[in-house]
């Protein structure tokens, strides 16, 4: 995924989101294609969804977001939607959808339900893998942005929790 990510941040034109397939879409904003895995479209929470993939939280914008969000009008259910963000993308041929396939694990948490699940998951994987997911100081460090050193002074006033001793003790 961090190469994903980094080609998007990358990017100085345009918008980057990412799709990931999912067995309910209309729950989600979902993203169409063309033959060629173009995007074609993109509908929030569509009754009759035009592709079973959804568009996950994760979006990378360039600084014309800020015009394009100013625009933005509340939809049919009162709400400011971000696909309207990304439909402006779109719309202007700036929009890049990364699909993230096999080997990626997304977790809807919209709902209680779901948010459960995501938290038995991401335990799961911590408890049998022994390694923390998302843990920013680590992330940090493995890309060079903090020295070990630095970690560990972050770590510091968390020792007593399991975060801190996690960070102490890699």
């Amino acid at each position: 995924m961090s190469k994903l990510l980094q080609a998007a941040a990358a990017k100085e034109k345009g918008a980057t989101v990412f799709g990931y397939q999912v067995p309910d879409p209309e729950r989600f904003g979902v993203v169409e294609f063309d033959e060629n895995m173009n995007a074609v479209s993109i509908e929030e929470k569509p009754e009759v969804p035009k592709s079973d993939y959804a568009v996950t939280g994760l979006y990378f914008y360039d600084n014309d977001v800020v015009e394009i969000a100013k625009n933005i009008k509340p939809s049919p259910r009162g709400e400011l939607e971000i696909t309207d963000v990304n439909k402006a993308y779109l719309e202007r041929g700036d929009l890049s959808v990364e699909l993230m396939g096999r080997g990626f694990a997304w977790l809807d948490t919209g709902t209680h339900e779901s948010l459960l699940e995501a938290a038995q998951y991401i335990e799961t994987v911590q408890r049998m893998q022994n390694v923390m997911v998302a843990n920013l100081e680590e992330i940090a460090w493995r890309m060079g942005y903090i020295s070990e050193e630095a970690v560990r002074e972050l770590a510091q006033p968390l020792k007593k929790n399991a975060y801190g001793k996690y960070l102490l003790n890699w």
